[in-house]
């Protein structure tokens, strides 16, 4: 049987095939195993002078090794260090370890992370025939049914982007403990997908992309909600900021009050009810099915972020002063405002059993909920929820799809418990 050197160098001398085959062990050895002084100088460049070269890169593999400081970077891993204990884990200015992600002691941490797991979903896997057959149909939908599905696609198809990228580059960085990363690193994985289930919406109806994927710079409403947030990230997203006093600690929290509680926790509210009202009509069935499988993750990403919120808080009184806290009840507002006022935008008239009016006490109630959540008074004192189906639906243990048999709260095989 012919060996991989046999392949390589028989067809570039064929006359010495036989003398090859015959050749002392000796001289065999010598060809396969070159000492470390042979070099390319010494003979012409062939497929049989890789191995001699192979052979130097691996002895400066070694001699880099063997002269390799065992302790990079020891302002931040101190080697031979104890085992971190629960008690040193802290969720911002902690020097503990961060590569060991146990003992947990932010068991609530480690448990979204499994459930964002379980409840993991493709764009794909929903059918949207019916919608392209509506959206094409003159008489599918009305002008203003086609206003709300264009400007939603528009806004969450940037709002979640913008979601991630902070995630990403500005608040993974500043969370000094493993198991909240962890759900970071599932929640950032989850935008992508959201991202990828509105450009999946957006294609299968054959919408403009251009326009979709630019209403946040184009259409007011939509460009007013995502410059909010947008500077509520330019600070911490500076690769120089660090945490460490009352002032960087207190823009960390701006930032995920902003991103949590008001970008996720209220202007996504209008848009969601909308859509899923639309579906409750048997109307834009797959878009729908998306935005409720959507708005399960972002509900538990808004847990999350109130749950870090708050253990900030917990373990930083200091930063929680009177005058802060002013600041994030108008933080909360200024959300809500912008919220009614895309609501007005999109709903000029009545449509789906809704209207700006109906919408603005619902953000109200929101609103309400947001700062109680925070710890903060509620600030429309009475403010009810005009669409109690809306809480039907993110009770998702109890809600089906309304429009088909599907089950929305399915979990992965490897979660289900038999």
């Amino acid at each position: 049987m012919l060996s991989w050197d046999d392949f390589e160098t028989k067809p570039q001398q064929p006359e010495n095939a036989t003398k090859a085959q015959v050749a002392p062990e000796s001289q065999t050895k010598s060809v396969q195993e070159p000492s470390a002084s042979y070099t390319a100088e010494t003979t012409a460049p062939s497929a049989s002078s890789a191995p001699q070269n192979g052979s130097t890169a691996v002895d400066a593999a070694r001699a880099a090794i063997a002269t390799m400081d065992p302790a990079p970077g020891l302002e931040e891993l101190e080697m031979g260090a104890a085992r971190i204990q629960v008690d040193e884990k802290r969720i911002i200015n902690c020097r503990a370890d961060l590569n060991q992600l146990v003992p947990f002691k932010y068991d609530w941490a480690w448990q979204k992370y499994l459930d964002g797991c379980a409840n993991h979903w493709m764009p794909q896997e929903i059918n949207m025939n019916k919608d392209v057959s509506m959206w094409k149909d003159p008489n599918g939908l009305t002008d203003d049914e086609r206003r709300i599905v264009e400007y939603s696609l528009g806004y969450f198809s940037t709002a979640d982007s913008l979601v991630a990228n902070n995630l990403v580059l500005a608040i993974y960085r500043h969370i000094t403990n493993p198991e909240c990363r962890q759900y970071l690193l599932r929640q950032s994985f989850e935008e992508a997908i959201h991202t990828h289930a509105y450009q999946y919406c957006v294609e299968s109806l054959g919408m403009d992309e251009g326009e979709v994927f630019n209403m946040y710079r184009e259409v007011p409403a939509v460009a007013k909600k995502a410059a909010w947030s947008l500077s509520h990230t330019q600070a911490i997203g500076d690769p120089n900021f660090k945490t460490g006093t009352v002032e960087s600690d207190q823009e960390l929290l701006r930032n995920l009050i902003a991103f949590y509680a008001v970008t996720e926790g209220i202007f996504f509210y209008c848009g969601f009810s909308q859509i899923l009202s639309m579906g409750r009509r048997n109307k834009m069935t797959g878009v729908a099915e998306q935005f409720q499988y959507i708005l399960r993750d972002e509900s538990m990403h808004l847990n999350f972020g109130i749950d870090v919120i708050n253990q900030i808080k917990l373990e930083n009184p200091h930063l929680w002063t009177a005058e802060f806290q002013q600041e994030v009840t108008q933080m909360i507002l200024e959300g809500m405002e912008l919220e009614v006022s895309y609501a007005r935008d999109t709903m000029p008239r009545g449509v789906l059993g809704m209207n700006a009016k109906m919408m603005e006490e619902y953000l109200q109630f929101i609103a309400n909920r947001r700062l109680s959540q925070l710890g903060l008074k509620e600030q429309f004192p009475g403010a009810q929820n005009p669409f109690p189906w809306m809480s039907e639906i993110m009770d998702l243990r109890k809600e089906k799809n309304f429009f088909e048999t599907r089950v929305i709260e399915y979990q992965t095989g490897g979660a289900l418990q038999w």
